[in-house]
């Protein structure tokens, strides 16, 4: 079961190991399978919160409008990893969110990158105005966590 938590500093921060089926044909974890924590992490992080159950009250949902990653260093099957993610900027209609993936054994950066995430209403499938108590539940971190140590 892997360790979360959301601290004060608004960063959601939670442990997991890597899964041998994440490894490629290079034996290293798939660049899919960052994509996919990275939407991992903000469902987890917006549970949190409360703003998954709100925004399905409000009538809403979010969608994944851009994303963007850089890898810095493979990951192998089996490894700690530790998943990052903060809110670094609410619009209008528009959140930004960035992501850090750190090794645990020696808590090098293995991954970084951002997702742009859109406030769609869920009957018409058109974005519409994040409501002001959905904005509220999220701590904006700009500037982002610096290391492990610093959290």
């Amino acid at each position: 079961m892997p360790h979360a938590e959301t601290g004060m500093n608004g960063v959601y921060v939670y442990d997991f190991s890597v899964p041998a089926d994440a490894a490629d044909a290079n034996g290293h974890v798939s660049n899919i399978d960052y994509v996919r924590w990275m939407i991992e992490a903000a469902h987890r992080h917006a549970a949190s919160t409360g703003c998954t159950a709100a925004t399905r009250e409000s009538g809403a949902t979010w969608v994944v409008r851009s994303h963007w990653i850089e890898y810095l260093r493979p990951a192998f099957a089996g490894e700690g990893v530790t998943a990052m993610t903060w809110v670094a900027d609410l619009r209008r209609v528009q959140s930004q969110r960035k992501y850090r993936f750190l090794r645990q054994a020696d808590e090098s950066v293995l991954a970084q990158g951002e997702t742009e995430w859109v406030f769609v209403d869920a009957a018409t499938g058109r974005p519409r105005a994040i409501p002001h108590p959905i904005k509220a539940l999220f701590h904006v971190v700009p500037d982002g966590p610096g290391t492990r140590a610093s959290r």
